[in-house]
């Protein structure tokens, strides 16, 4: 297919304004594992790039990073790097770089030299398509020769041959394969290999004409399996105004981002940033991932996979802005659930990795809620209902050990430390003394009922009412709400400290309170289930500066507690999003909206470079704002999201 000579780049140009630069994007890679730096990914592909380093020369882009093979890794070091001539002399023309941005939805790089312009934009056509659109342009006649080349990263027994128009690139142990091709709209620039890489050379000298650019598409394509026949492009235009429409459409779903005492110009960058992680950590189905999902972080090695307690805080914001990618998360989880009703703790590519030793906290009838509320979509309620209520009612048989209708967090092997995953929050320390009890074949408790476990599970009874009520069964919506009235006044009764004011969780057996001021305590107040005395002695912890009005508030421990660990502690101090979200919600629906207004602004303020270029990491030091673990964490993302005042009732 021969592009249209015609066709000018400016038709290219974004609708409407978008922020650039909100996260650095500058990178090129040292080795095939290097994860130092950010990668621009899109459209559910398992494939991305970066703008190379400021310091590195030459056009292109860096890449691209497949994360699809093993953990994930560089099969390319640079793609896309233009290289000219004069055709009458041979002398190269030099060109210097004019501008390098990361736009929401697409890298964009601009160069100038010797009477020339190129232009490059890569972007993604679809999950396994991505084009590089190069537009050479002059302001004096230039007869050219014109190359595109690449330098790939090949590992032992990856192999780069030749196929008819295409250059494929296929890897060790993997089905997998790398189909690059150029399009140009006059002449050819038939493929090439060399001991450096591949290249696209023109076949003959090419003319520019000022005011007429010649385009070039470049195209690579990731197959799942190697030999596949990919049909080439067609109708690139129509491609990238898609892709424009799609990045409007988020876009114009946070533009009203905003937060009392936030500018708003930071509160708008901050949102763009946080669609920007969780639509960079978007993967499609493929392999034993029967359907789309957002992974938890593409800058760790170890979450090349879909969780489920991130899952439901992913979909409960995607539902905004991504409203399919929302629905498509909770199915990826729920394609897995096991006879008895539980849901994996975490399913992945092959799915003999999926961990079946532990679930995680239920809040899957929430998110299913949170997507009905933001699409009025009862066709998905009555896709999800029953599977909720088997999900719902598998923590009561196989995680309430004494059958007193409060659950404890488990596993299905008898480990504590599978207990503790089942919790999320692994280290706590509330779980330090902690025991295992069996409840039968496959099923152990910790001697210990959770609070916050607790109050999810009141919760999601009552979310299971309102979806009820969507497929009018009022019958089975009245029997939830009953249900869930009872276990409120046990919730409340058993583990509410009236002389310390908090929730704690309670030993089985004794019914001792463990005593850890942790932000869990705050759970019963975002589920709606503290009566007002409760309320007010919980917020007036929270507000403490000495315990949890740290200057990034509300951390997963009393800064007073002496095991506070805020920066290597994991749970045991650090700040995670999540968590503060749910405190501040809390706070709002005990008419603080004052407090949470403030809040909100110091957990967006005071994270370290969030206004600027950081990303989002997967928890904070409270003391500093510091972040630290995974970079471009999801479920931060999508707690600020929140926070910014996206999807707020």
């Amino acid at each position: 297919m021969l592009l249209a000579t015609t066709l000018a780049f400016a038709s290219h140009a974004v609708a409407a304004p978008a922020p650039a630069d909100v996260l650095d994007l500058h990178g090129t890679p040292a080795n095939a594992d290097d994860r130092s730096f950010n990668i621009f990914f899109d459209a559910g592909a398992w494939h991305g790039y970066s703008l190379p380093a400021a310091a590195d020369a030459g056009s292109g882009f860096s890449g691209p990073f497949v994360h699809s093979l093993g953990a994930g890794r560089w099969v390319g070091k640079r793609m896309a790097n233009v290289t000219l001539k004069d055709a009458a002399s041979g002398t190269p023309v030099a060109l210097r770089e004019v501008a390098s941005h990361a736009w929401p939805g697409y890298l964009e790089r601009r160069f100038e030299g010797d009477g020339v312009r190129l232009r490059q934009v890569l972007y993604f056509a679809d999950a396994r398509r991505a084009l590089v659109r190069i537009e050479l342009d002059a302001t004096t006649a230039r007869t050219l020769d014109i190359a595109v080349e690449a330098e790939p990263m090949l590992a032992p027994g990856d192999a780069l041959t030749l196929r008819d128009d295409a250059l494929v690139q296929t890897f060790a142990g993997s089905d997998e394969a790398l189909l690059t091709r150029l399009q140009m709209d006059a002449g050819r620039m038939p493929p090439q290999q060399d001991r450096q890489g591949h290249r696209f050379a023109s076949a003959a000298p090419l003319r520019l004409q000022p005011g007429q650019p010649l385009t070039l598409v470049l195209e690579q394509y990731l197959s799942a399996e190697t030999g596949t026949a990919v049909p080439p492009i067609a109708d690139e235009p129509a491609r990238w105004r898609d892709n424009r429409a799609r990045w409007d459409g988020y876009l114009r779903a946070v533009a009203a981002s905003h937060v009392d005492g936030v500018p708003d110009e930071v509160a708008q960058r901050v949102a763009v940033k946080a669609v920007q992680t969780l639509i960079g950590n978007w993967r499609s189905a493929r392999g034993d991932l029967h359907h789309d999902g957002v992974i938890p972080s593409y800058s760790a090695d170890y979450f090349n996979g879909f969780w489920a307690w991130d899952s439901w805080k992913h979909a409960a914001a995607l539902a905004w802005f991504a409203p399919e990618l929302a629905r498509d998360q909770m199915r990826a989880m729920f394609d897995y659930q096991a006879a008895n009703g539980m849901v994996a703790d975490s399913v992945y590519l092959d799915a003999k990795e999926n961990n079946w030793r532990n679930t995680k906290p239920p809040l899957a009838a929430w998110a299913t809620r949170e997507i009905h509320r933001a699409t009025g979509d009862a066709a998905f309620v009555a896709e999800m209902y029953d599977r909720l209520v088997r999900y719902h009612r598998w923590w009561f048989a196989e995680r309430d050990h004494d059958r007193n209708g409060l659950a404890e967090f488990g596993a299905t092997d008898g480990t504590r430390i599978a207990a503790a995953w089942e919790s999320g929050m692994d280290n706590a320390v509330r779980f330090d003394d902690a025991k295992m009890l069996a409840n039968g074949e496959g099923a152990w408790s910790l001697d210990q009922e959770s609070v916050d476990l607790n109050a999810y599970l009141y919760r999601e009874k009552l979310d299971l009412a309102g979806l009820a009520e969507v497929l009018g069964k009022r019958d089975e919506a009245a029997a939830w709400r009953h249900d869930a009235g009872a276990m409120k006044q046990r919730i409340g009764t058993r583990f509410f400290d009236a002389a310390a004011g908090w929730f704690f969780d309670a030993r089985l057996g004794t019914g001792e309170r463990i005593g850890v001021f942790g932000s869990e305590g705050w759970t019963p107040l975002w589920a709606g289930l503290a009566s007002p005395v409760q309320a007010r002695a919980v917020i007036a912890t929270m507000l403490d500066p000495a315990r949890f009005a740290t200057p990034m508030p509300l951390p997963t421990l009393a800064a007073d507690d002496p095991r506070f660990s805020p920066v290597k502690g994991y749970w045991r101090g650090p700040l995670w999003l999540d968590q503060a979200r749910f405190g501040v919600e809390a706070l709002r629906r005990y008419d603080q909206a004052d407090a949470a207004d403030a809040l909100s602004a110091r957990l967006l303020l005071a994270a370290d470079g969030l206004a600027a270029q950081a990303p989002m990491y997967e928890n904070y030091d409270p003391t500093t704002g510091k972040g630290y673990q995974a970079r471009n964490f999801s479920w931060s993302a999508a707690s600020y999201l929140w926070l910014l005042g996206i999807g707020r009732e």
